[in-house]
């Protein structure tokens, strides 16, 4: 799937599950950055890549899911931090960042931020 980019309003940005990365070095949104989201499905079990995008200047991207395309499963979001990284001047302890998360209930929005630096991160459920 080829990446994508948002331009435009919040209001595009509303969807069952959403994503925002946050460079916490210079505490400005992390543009441009690679990411993918998948779901474990069996038998094997193995992940099946949904979606790629990439985050625009706010740090934001399409939705990931939109509004309805939620199942209840289990979810991996995997974010390229290394090539954001080398593109700005630093190297990487992390080449990637992966968020392994459950939607019990396909109905909730779910709104998964990501913090990072070269040497660390965070994820956490956001609003």
């Amino acid at each position: 799937l080829p990446p994508l980019q948002v331009e435009g309003s919040s209001e595009q940005l509303e969807g069952s599950v959403t994503t925002h990365v946050l460079n916490t070095v210079t505490g400005r949104p992390a543009a441009g950055l690679a990411l993918r989201l998948a779901r474990l499905q069996g038998p094997g079990p193995q992940w099946t890549e949904l979606v790629q995008r990439v985050t625009d200047e706010d740090g934001r991207c399409l939705p990931l899911l939109a509004p309805g395309q939620a199942a209840a499963s289990t979810y991996k979001l995997r974010f390229e931090t290394a090539p954001y990284w080398q593109g700005l001047g630093h190297s990487s302890l992390y080449p990637y960042v992966e968020v392994v998360f459950t939607i019990a209930d396909p109905a909730q929005k779910l709104h998964l931020p990501l913090l990072i630096s070269p040497c660390s991160y965070t994820a956490y459920q956001g609003s």
